[in-house]
């Protein structure tokens, strides 16, 4: 199949993106796909007639995800029209010319239903959930809203927008997070009243409302769905620190576990809940969820990731790996799900431990 890989893009999380790409692309060309990999916003000023049928390794200028978020303002200045537009030169067109686009793009407008949305109106088939449910899942006030109504567990918290006065008692130590941040960007773990001035400092540069939830004290968790159906539970314990953007992507920074040294029981709790905020978000093909445990044994949905990422050190790919699935298999079963073919069930048993 043509398929276009779209990653890049002007969000804090753009490295993440773009190595995510680089691993989908070859993954796809290893399977025998015509793929290409775009960088969202930069686009592609050449000739694109023929432009699946050459022999070009698209992903060959992408590196490792740095230690630091990207220069966004330099990404910008490279674009020789402005910036006008999100989509750089040709890219809708050559979306338009592919069987399938692999949405790699991560953070705002990638991942928040707007770029689904676009495609929608446009007949473009895509990887992922479909707009409405990224939005959902992209804005983590929204998500808790849900997961009450659904009677999922979350800790407790409230919103805050920005200069809108306090109402709400702060028991401390406490998280603040940008509310509709991804990759840990704009998370702070605050331990007493000057901490928790400084976090919420550091979100309200992501957008004009954070959210303030209890800190649970424990252990990490993420659970995949695919289709709809669990995937083994993986532990994430940062070397230091907690589970911020550094340790997700920086090699040897975070010992990880799959599928997790836990009992039987607690494996079911936690994929039994991530199955049903996959149902209550509306999801559709994958998606990934992050939990905390307390050190009394309680879990706690954290929030749901509505395309997670796919680089060398991401938690999809092991959990898919527990399973005997390898990456380029995984990538070709998000294809699937996307075009439809084969209706994309994971082999084996419904419930994978």
């Amino acid at each position: 199949m043509k398929i276009v890989v779209l990653a890049g893009g002007i969000s804090t999380e753009r490295d993440v993106s773009l190595s995510s790409g680089g691993m989908i692309y070859r993954a796809l060309k290893k399977k025998g796909h015509q793929a290409i990999l775009l960088d969202v916003y930069l686009g592609y000023e050449g000739d694109i007639e023929d432009i699946f049928e050459r022999e070009t390794d698209w992903a060959a200028q992408i590196g490792a995800v740095s230690e630091q978020t990207p220069d966004l303002e330099a990404v910008k200045s490279l674009r020789k029209d402005g910036g006008k537009s999100f989509f750089g030169p040709n890219v809708l067109a050559v979306c338009g010319m592919a069987d399938v686009v692999f949405i790699a793009l991560h953070g705002p407008n990638g991942e928040d239903g707007k770029i689904q949305a676009c495609f929608e109106l446009m007949g473009i088939p895509y990887t992922g959930t479909d707009s409405v449910s990224s939005a959902m899942a992209m804005d983590k006030g929204i998500t808790k809203d849900i997961f009450r109504a659904y009677g999922i567990p979350t800790p407790p918290g409230f919103r805050l927008k920005a200069g809108e006065e306090e109402t709400q008692k702060v028991i401390f130590p406490c998280m603040v997070k940008a509310c509709c941040g991804g990759s840990s960007v704009g998370v702070c773990i605050a331990a007493g009243e000057d901490e928790y001035a400084r976090a919420k400092q550091e979100a309200f540069c992501y957008g004009n409302e954070v959210i303030v939830e209890q800190y649970i004290k424990g252990r990490e968790f993420s659970v995949g769905v695919m289709d709809g159906k669990a995937l083994p539970v993986i532990e994430m314990a940062p070397k230091q620190g907690f589970y911020d953007y550094k340790n997700k992507y920086q090699a040897g920074s975070t010992v990880e576990t799959c599928p997790a040294e836990i009992s039987p029981e607690k494996t079911r709790e936690l994929q039994d809940i991530a199955e049903r905020v996959f149902a209550a978000l509306r999801m559709q093909s994958y998606a990934r969820m992050d939990f905390r445990m307390s050190e009394a044994g309680e879990i706690f949905c954290l929030e749901a990731n509505s395309l997670p990422g796919m680089t060398s050190t991401s938690l999809l790919p092991q959990e898919a790996a527990a399973l005997g699935i390898d990456f380029p298999e995984l990538c070709e079963r998000i294809i699937t799900y996307a075009v439809g073919a084969c209706g994309g069930t994971i082999k084996g048993s419904e419930r994978h431990g």
